[in-house]
């Protein structure tokens, strides 16, 4: 798979402009703030119909102008694809395939498997749990679609059981039986949930320990484990457990709800003390093994966004960055770099085409 040619419209800060890309590498050169990463984000958007960057639908859409578009051009085992995905305000946003509407978005996500690696990952190491669970079922849920219901399902019983939590913290009452309701939806779905995700990070942290022993020569040790509550008790026993505590905050403290992964170098907590590289590195190995992951998952080559990724690295980790893109294992990257001669000088030590645009 490969994007040939993408148009955009009032897309962030870019009024009107095409792009026709090479099979392999492509890069984007050019001061900060002048729109590099805005081509990535189209890209990335063409994917998963959303930003990135900006949550926020509307927010996306140029400044002073109406609406915005984005369209690709794409060669998906042997077929041209065209996508479009558009938005007016005040209006529901509109994704095509081939001039056909989507009814749902989410019969879409995996259709064309793409990872991005860019600075905002550091959420990864300094925010909480929940941006790190987002990233175990951003994996998942591209190939298993199963699972992104069962996902979907449990939180909204959730969001259920602590609306009636709070009910019964307002009325002064308690019903038994019905919240036993919920905690039988929230075992049945969290149960499976769990399994899917226990045996997805058995997978998937060999790979990221291979990636990044890759970039640091060899050098450190790292470690990613999974956290869960559900490693020691079923779902059911641990909402039986929590119940007074539940009953007292209003909130469900127990569940798959609660999972995380731990980040560290050596026995050390990466987020403590890890530098800038190190943290750098381990970002960037834990999306490699990502990519890796979905590749053998689908069977298509996902496309590689590679944004502002050679910052705060030493000269030893870039080059082997770009010795392990450079194996045939990978398909079409997209590149933003700051320095156009930076970027050329490492992309000429490869054995792949790749043109640079100078925004």
């Amino acid at each position: 798979m490969y994007l040939q040619k993408i148009s955009l419209v009032n897309f962030k800060n870019i009024e009107s402009q095409s792009f026709d890309f090479q099979q392999k590498i492509n890069c984007f050169v050019g001061d900060n703030g002048i729109g590099k990463t805005n081509v990535l984000d189209a890209i990335y958007y063409l994917s998963f119909t959303k930003s990135y960057f900006n949550s926020v639908a509307g927010q996306n859409i140029r400044h002073g102008e109406g609406f915005f578009m984005i369209e690709g051009d794409y060669l998906l085992n042997d077929r041209n694809e065209k996508i479009v995905c558009s938005l007016k305000k005040g209006q529901k946003k509109v994704l095509k395939r081939n001039g056909k509407n989507y009814e749902k978005f989410s019969e879409h996500i995996g259709q064309l498997p793409l990872v991005i690696i860019s600075p905002a990952d550091r959420d990864l190491v300094t925010e909480g749990s929940d941006t790190r669970r987002k990233f175990i079922d951003g994996v998942i849920s591209q190939q298993n679609k199963t699972y992104l219901k069962d996902l979907l399902s449990y939180n909204k019983v959730l969001s259920q059981r602590n609306a009636l939590l709070k009910y019964f913290a307002a009325n002064r009452t308690f019903d038994a039986l019905n919240l036993s309701v919920y905690d039988e939806q929230l075992s049945e779905y969290g149960s499976r949930i769990y399994e899917v995700r226990k045996a997805f990070l058995e997978e998937f942290i060999p790979i990221f320990n291979e990636k990044y022993q890759v970039i640091s020569g060899d050098k450190e040790r790292v470690n990613l484990n999974y956290k869960s509550q559900l490693h020691d008790f079923s779902i059911q026993e641990l909402l039986q457990g929590s119940l007074q505590k539940d009953k007292i905050i209003q909130y469900t403290t127990s569940g798959i709800h609660k999972d995380d992964l731990s980040f560290q170098i050596g026995e050390y907590s990466i987020k403590k003390f890890g530098s800038q590289g190190q943290q750098k590195s381990y970002l960037i190995a834990l999306k490699l093994a990502q990519f890796e992951f979905i590749k053998k998952q689908s069977n298509v080559t996902p496309i590689l966004l590679l944004d502002d990724i050679f910052d705060k690295l030493d000269e030893n980790r870039v080059t082997q960055i770009i010795d392990l893109v450079n194996h045939e294992e990978f398909g079409q990257i997209f590149i933003t770099d700051t320095h156009s001669e930076r970027t050329e000088n490492i992309l000429k030590q490869g054995n792949k085409e790749y043109q640079i645009f100078k925004l």
